[in-house]
């Protein structure tokens, strides 16, 4: 067992392992992703798409040589990009249910305008 420890720590001073480049902006665009899908939607599609992008990239870079990152980097990596996902679902749906909802307001103003200006406060 001590020689096992003593080969583990002998492995990482020979190779020292680096984090993945974007695993952190990843994992934060991928929260703020979720949390921007309420401002109607477009921020959460921004940052959602954006850190699936830097997320692919850190995925190629790190199936290549896997042995050179931390592991914990790769974790956040993963999250951000299942963060990021999420978010892309729920700002999709958001973004066309306010799209929805201005093309109906404005069929209804439109079709009949003179109700609508009769209601209005002076």
């Amino acid at each position: 067992m001590e020689h096992q420890n003593q080969f583990r720590e002998n492995q990482y001073v020979n190779n020292p392992q680096v984090p993945l480049p974007n695993s952190t902006a990843v994992l934060v665009l991928g929260i703020v992703s979720i949390m921007g899908c309420f401002c109607y939607g477009f921020p959460g599609l921004i940052c959602s798409i954006i850190a699936l992008v830097l997320g692919g990239k850190d995925k190629r870079i790190y199936e290549q040589n896997p042995t050179a990152f931390t592991p914990g980097s790769y974790n956040n990596l993963k999250a951000g990009r299942v963060c990021a996902v999420i978010g892309l679902i729920l700002s999709a749906i958001y973004a066309v249910t306010v799209i929805v909802l201005i093309v109906l307001f404005g069929a209804t103003v439109l079709s009949n305008p003179q109700d609508v200006l009769k209601n209005l406060p002076r």
